[in-house]
């Protein structure tokens, strides 16, 4: 302040930057993330979601983390539709290196147009692939439904005996004498949760908010059986064929159960790689990480598996 003081002029003397970084997006960059972001088919998608769908189609316009910096300079970053904030569990501990080593199945109510009755939605996912292996919707809750799923689920998929786990909870269709002499005659592992411990079966757990929670969920309670089951046959569709996973690097879970996920992910890494090449100042290492997730770890299952055997 004594040299300013001392000077002739007040103009700033500092040599500091005056523009912003050079890698920083344009305007019309931000403005096409917001198109994005806001248009009919990314609306009820994450950054998370949408980088990875604009990779399979060839375009890169920012990353995923930029995209949420976009959204949130516009306070457009929130939980959607019918997502509340997420809460955080215990990691499962699961072992599939491929499909049909481990599943995961549970049941859970749909609300019926009568007060105090409900339909029952039986739901097996592949712990590997995430992909929705079996499902069916019944009026009650019995070990017999569920055996009759478990027995078209093992056909359709073509699992041998003696090479799969089938994990749940500890409710009584569970751990019923039908559906264990099904799992003994196909030659099935049963694995059960531990015993109070309310988050040891996570996929399916998973499976159910993600359906409950989407935007298409009926607000009313479902007139009939019928509708039940084919509102749920088209979430099975979405689920499978159109929903980019988290935890198996956005690809869907039908990509990732019949292998297709290798190219696509070969795909989105040349994608990052052309568009490092053309704007390296905006990396300042390697570009996202798209190699496949190879094995999904569970040593308690594991565990059991081994004590079977």
């Amino acid at each position: 302040m004594q040299r300013w003081e001392r000077a002739e002029s007040l103009e700033d003397g500092r040599r500091a930057p005056r523009g912003g970084p050079a890698n920083a997006l344009s305007e019309e960059e931000k403005e096409q993330i917001i198109s994005i972001s806001t248009s009919p088919e990314y609306c009820n998608e994450s950054p998370a979601q949408i980088v990875p769908s604009l990779a399979d189609k060839g375009i890169y316009v920012a990353s995923e983390s930029s995209f949420y910096r976009v959204l949130r300079e516009h306070r457009m970053v929130n939980h959607r539709g019918r997502a509340r904030a997420a809460h955080h569990h215990r990691p499962a501990e699961i072992i599939a290196g491929e499909p049909n080593v481990a599943w995961s199945w549970d049941i859970t109510y749909l609300k019926s147009a009568v007060k105090g009755l409900f339909f029952y939605l039986y739901l097996i996912v592949d712990i590997w692939s995430r992909k929705i292996v079996g499902w069916d919707v019944h009026e009650s809750e019995d070990g017999a439904h569920a055996s009759a799923l478990i027995r078209t689920a093992a056909f359709t998929e073509g699992v041998e005996p003696d090479t799969l786990i089938l994990h749940s909870d500890n409710g009584g269709p569970m751990k019923g004498a039908t559906m264990l002499a099904t799992l003994q005659w196909l030659g099935i592992v049963p694995s059960f949760s531990r015993p109070h411990v309310s988050d040891d079966n996570p996929y399916s757990e998973s499976l159910f908010r993600t359906l409950k929670y989407r935007p298409e969920y009926p607000d009313r309670p479902f007139e009939s059986l019928d509708d039940a089951r084919k509102w749920v046959e088209a979430f099975v569709g979405w689920y499978n064929y159109e929903h980019r996973h988290s935890g198996i690097r956005f690809v869907t879970p039908a990509q990732r159960h019949s292998g297709e996920d290798r190219d696509i992910l070969k795909n989105r890494e040349e994608v990052y790689r052309k568009a490092k090449e053309k704007n390296p100042s905006r990396w300042s290492g390697d570009t996202r990480n798209w190699d496949p997730v190879n094995t999904v770890t569970d040593r308690k299952i594991k565990g059991d598996r081994d004590a079977e055997n």
